[in-house]
């Protein structure tokens, strides 16, 4: 099999693209009742034709044909590779984001509210804007799975992505995340776009609150401190992380500041 299967409903493909912000590499995620002769696919990953051709291959050993695939945002490194894919699959493509839509119609978009289904597997959206604002997580009630993309990674914490994203917007998500994974709804792991499989979502969730408070924290002390450009307060701050990561520190800088200044 060219897939991990990961959970009962659901199976990982892991794309070839590591690096600092995409860890092993993008989780391409195929998702299908067992008994069903459709699959969804999650974020068909960077335009990486022989990671591509592995996850059609996939599918076609479960016996299946892929119905839709479903991007949880319009980075790249998750939909960079959606049109090819989408046209070898003879598949649509839905969105937040009209630019990754195939057809481009409104029908094809994500909102709150929304089912997919694959037989009797449903995947329900949630919007959790704030790492990008087109960001969603999908819910599988079944499988007690939660589909995060870049909202919550499998290892550290995630970038809020200034401008594309925002910070306020990133809190809210997160508290209603934690809301959730903390209801009687069944949320039994994290299934990231990123790293490994988070298996206690309540603590993954207030450890991302608590983080981006300690940062909000340590940015304000900065300002205190004289260090007023974003750049002045990533070399303070992130003095302790890889100065790789300092452009994407940056922007989560920027949005902080955005967000402290609003």
């Amino acid at each position: 099999m060219t897939a991990e299967q990961v959970t009962e409903y659901a199976s990982r493909v892991l794309a070839a693209n590591p690096g600092p912000m995409t860890l092993e590499g993008t989780n391409t995620w195929i998702l299908r009742d067992p008994e069903a002769d459709t699959a969804v696919v999650i974020d068909p990953g960077p335009l990486l034709t022989d990671h591509l051709q592995t996850v059609l291959d996939a599918v076609a050993e479960y016996g299946c044909t892929v119905s839709t695939v479903l991007l949880t945002h319009g980075h790249f490194d998750h939909s960079e590779g959606a049109a090819w894919f989408a046209g070898q699959a003879n598949a649509p493509v839905r969105s937040v984001d009209p630019t990754f839509r195939i057809p481009t119609d409104h029908a094809h978009g994500l909102a709150e509210g929304d089912v997919i289904t694959s037989g009797d597997l449903r995947i329900e959206v949630l919007p959790t804007p704030g790492h990008t604002m087109d960001s969603v997580c999908f819910w599988l009630p079944q499988d007690g799975s939660l589909l995060t993309g870049d909202t919550v990674l499998g290892r550290g914490t995630s970038v809020v992505a200034h401008p594309d994203g925002a910070l306020g917007p990133y809190l809210e998500s997160l508290e209603s995340l934690r809301a959730f994974a903390n209801s009687p709804a069944g949320v039994q792991r994290l299934l990231p776009g990123h790293g490994p499989v988070i298996d206690d979502p309540g603590a993954a969730l207030t450890y991302y609150l608590r983080h981006r408070q300690e940062r909000l924290d340590q940015v304000r002390a900065a300002i205190a401190d004289g260090h007023t450009t974003p750049e002045a307060i990533v070399h303070h701050v992130y003095a302790d992380v890889d100065p790789i990561l300092w452009p994407a520190a940056e922007r989560s800088v920027r949005a902080q500041l955005t967000y402290l200044n609003s």
